[in-house]
């Protein structure tokens, strides 16, 4: 092609038709390699790790084993306690999930920092406070209003009994001294740690006879920060494995001896009318089926265990169980 030769427009697309077809297929990028995502709740971060929510499971199941059987004692009733869950939620979430008025027990725990909460629920709380007080198994009306000054005081033999398990709970991995610092009815005007804190939420659930409520023990975040790595030396794995000793076993039978319980000897059933009844009066008799030759029913604690015949010991009524 001389220097002076100018393409035609035709001749240009000719050419560049030319070069596209014979240049070489152009690969495509390598896909990017897919990156993993993990999703973060800004408003519910885990920050407690799950070697430690373990540790903490593992010393509160063998708590609630404990405290079932101190509380059953103590109210000479069979109470039933299980441990329903430890979740991670923050303090707001905690506060607001519960009734208002309740029993919000604040915990001091040193050398723990902060303070740590012990809820107890009015619908086991006030049963009771009513079985302390000599009443039945039969639930009463529930009470929407905050602790008097006598219920407090019996309140407190509750929670006393409480601490002093979880005492024995948290031993091997920390000498706690805890105490009640002040009760509180409305839990939305208590404000330990800043709403969005993270707190580890142990629940229990309480049943007596029909009865059925909840207990919530609330740590915060910042309380366990600095022992974290205790809840992970496994120290707490030894905690409700230990056999019973010659003196539990001893303070055990020392309890059960002194326990006190309702002895009835039931000398015969009859039916009157009220007109009857209304004109009873000292040294009438009522005449009954029962014959004298049969033996009387022996009940306690309302089931019958014995059979017995009366007579008189000293002077007075008694009878003799066989």
């Amino acid at each position: 092609m001389m220097a002076g030769d100018v393409l035609s427009q035709e001749e240009v697309e000719d050419l560049l038709s030319a070069m596209e077809t014979s240049a070489p297929a152009s690969s495509p990028p390598p896909p990017r390699p897919r990156e993993k995502i993990t999703p973060y709740d800004f408003k519910r971060p885990e920050r407690v790790g799950k070697e430690q929510m373990r540790a903490l499971q593992t010393m509160h199941e063998g708590f609630v084993r404990n405290f079932g059987a101190a509380l059953s004692a103590l109210l000479r009733s069979i109470v039933e306690v299980k441990l329903t869950s430890v979740d991670q939620l923050t303090y707001s979430e905690f506060v607001f999930s519960l009734e208002n008025p309740t029993c919000f027990n604040l915990i001091k725990a040193a050398p723990l920092e902060g303070t740590l909460i012990l809820d107890i629920n009015p619908a086991i709380l006030y049963p009771v406070i009513d079985r302390l007080l000599g009443g039945g198994s039969e639930p009463g009306p529930l009470a929407r209003r905050p602790l008097t000054e006598i219920e407090l005081r019996l309140v407190s033999r509750i929670t006393d009994l409480f601490l002093k398990e979880m005492h024995s709970a948290w031993e091997n991995v920390l000498d706690l001294d805890l105490s009640v610092d002040r009760v509180e009815s409305n839990p939305q005007l208590v404000q330990i740690v800043p709403p969005n804190e993270v707190v580890v939420l142990v629940s229990f659930e309480l049943t007596i006879g029909e009865i059925r409520g909840m207990m919530n023990l609330c740590i915060p975040f910042n309380s366990i920060e600095r022992i974290s790595t205790k809840l992970s030396a496994n120290s707490w794995i030894t905690y409700g494995k230990k056999p019973p000793s010659k003196e539990s076993i001893r303070q055990m039978g020392d309890r059960l001896r002194e326990a006190v319980v309702e002895v009835v000897v039931e000398l015969a059933e009859s039916r009157i009318t009220t007109g009857d009844l209304i004109g009873l009066r000292v040294g009438d008799i009522i005449t009954t089926e029962h014959d004298i030759r049969k033996p009387l029913n022996v009940i306690i604690e309302g089931n019958t265990k014995f059979h017995a015949t009366p007579g008189i010991y000293k002077g007075h009524k008694a009878i003799r169980v066989w």
